[in-house]
């Protein structure tokens, strides 16, 4: 089963699963779980491939989706689902083939659509560091600024660095093998009619207006809503609107 960090405790509202996107980790979302977690019990996976879950061959949403539900299934009935990115997709994966699962979903940034972000160049940036140069994070900061122009991005990667043991908490080779599954989106029937935010960043070109045909097909109780100066990393760029805006969303 997936390894996932809890934050508070269980009340008379819903747990909240919080599912992280491509290169993430649960340990990622650790400020915006624990503010959540004043109010209700939080979880905080690491998808497979990621962080200190188990690795696997093979990395499409119907896993993703499936590893998720086995998570829920050891919990106490249906819960809230939140996921960024990846996580999103995933999220809506897990709501359209197992809805009693679902108790409520949330998406931040991210639709049931194929892109064409390609991933694949931060893979090889990560695989051309010189770990054994790696005496601690900074290290790699510094290194991965001859390939990776964003400094949020370089910082965001080292994350998942294993500095002491000197090895990347991802499964590089499977995810740049599976890179078309992840920026993709399975073809799958069926709906989620369940209550459905979908909250992106206004500066974020992941959201855009023409998808949300395909949104309401899929999710016909859909709602949007946009976080003023984010993009697609909009839990990390205005993390105080996005926890506001989850927290009205969950006690509406």
């Amino acid at each position: 089963m997936l390894n996932y960090i809890e934050y508070g405790t269980r009340s008379e509202k819903p747990d909240l699963m919080i599912v992280h996107g491509l290169y993430g980790s649960g340990r990622n979302w650790s400020a915006i779980g624990k503010r959540l977690g004043l109010e209700r019990r939080v979880i905080s996976v690491d998808q497979r491939n990621h962080g200190d879950s188990p690795r696997f061959d093979t990395h499409s949403y119907e896993d993703m989706a499936g590893d998720l539900a086995e998570v829920i299934a050891a919990q106490d009935g249906p819960i809230d689902v939140l996921g960024h990115s990846m996580g999103g997709k995933a999220a809506m994966v897990l709501a359209l083939t197992r809805p009693e699962l679902v108790n409520r979903l949330i998406v931040a940034d991210i639709a049931p659509v194929a892109y064409a972000h390609d991933q694949t160049r931060h893979i090889q940036s990560m695989r051309d560091l010189d770990l054994s140069q790696v005496e601690k994070r900074s290290d790699a900061v510094a290194q991965l600024a001859e390939s990776v122009d964003d400094p949020a991005l370089r910082s965001f990667f080292t994350q998942s660095l294993d500095v002491a043991r000197k090895r990347w908490k991802l499964n590089l080779d499977v995810l740049e093998a599976e890179m078309p599954k992840i920026i993709g989106f399975p073809d799958i029937t069926g709906q989620y009619e369940g209550p459905t935010l979908f909250l992106s960043g206004a500066n974020s070109d992941y959201m855009k207006s023409e998808y949300r045909p395909t949104i309401r097909k899929f999710f016909p109780q859909a709602r949007f809503a946009k976080l003023n100066d984010a993009g697609h990393w909009l839990h990390a760029e205005q993390p105080r609107a996005f926890i506001a805006s989850v927290q009205a969303w969950l006690d509406r």
